[in-house]
């Protein structure tokens, strides 16, 4: 995509690691990001409170670079909690108490690899590592779950998957729950390997298909049969 000099200047306004910023400029210079940019701003100006904060929504693409993706875990939208987003997905800042959801991923973690759980939440060191933690929404206002879907994250995060479908291979798509295994739809299971098993939030966690899914070892064996270096997913205290 051959960019004029007035769009590529638009293009630099945008916090994004440059991999992602070019293989994403259509839709960063269309009428759909337009009209996201103008949502956020008017949320703003009527004083409501937005997750996580301006400076984080892309950081799972700006934590993972495209280059660097070894495997994707797909969530649905940011915690509404106060300081809880980080803008991974499942992941919350250090110091907070870990949600349930994340709880359970550490426990089969733990059952699968053996890696004790963590005392914190904060999963960047997976980020580091080449997870792309990410939300299909990437913003929501304060204590109003769910407030942001349907206002064009979810056309730029599907935008996300098919640079990733596209321009690499052997990634590993981890997809719990109904929601995630949706959007993976437009997956090539050819060129990627896709892992589906239930949400990990206690309702459905509880009711089967989520303990013992082994993703973390599936991943970890897939990218090493590929000649990929594994995942290490112990996180620091």
């Amino acid at each position: 995509m051959q960019l004029t000099e007035q769009e590529l200047k638009k293009l630099n306004q945008v916090r994004l690691e440059d991999g992602w910023k070019y293989s994403l400029s259509e839709f960063l210079l269309g009428s759909r990001m337009d009209a996201l940019r103008e949502f956020l701003k008017s949320e703003i100006q009527a004083e409501k409170v937005i997750y996580p904060p301006s400076a984080q929504i892309f950081n799972a693409l700006n934590t993972t670079p495209l280059a660097n993706v070894k495997a994707v875990i797909l969530g649905q939208d940011p915690y509404h909690g106060p300081n809880q987003a980080n803008g991974l997905s499942f992941s919350v800042q250090k110091g907070l108490a870990i949600p349930p959801s994340l709880r359970n991923i550490f426990h089969e973690l733990n059952t699968d690899l053996g890696i004790a759980p963590s005392k914190h939440g904060d999963l960047s060191q997976w980020a580091q590592e080449g997870v792309l933690l990410l939300n299909s929404v990437l913003t929501v206002e304060a204590g109003q779950p769910t407030s942001h879907q349907k206002r064009g994250w979810e056309d730029f995060t599907d935008a996300v998957i098919d640079v990733l479908n596209e321009q690499r291979e052997h990634v590993v798509f981890i997809l719990w729950g109904a929601y995630a295994q949706r959007k993976g739809q437009r997956i090539d299971q050819n060129k990627h390997l896709v892992l589906k098993a239930a949400h990990p939030s206690p309702l459905a966690a509880n009711r089967g298909g989520f303990f013992g899914c082994q993703a973390f070892s599936k991943t970890n064996k897939y990218l090493q049969q590929n000649g990929i270096e594994p995942i290490n997913w112990q996180l620091d205290a």
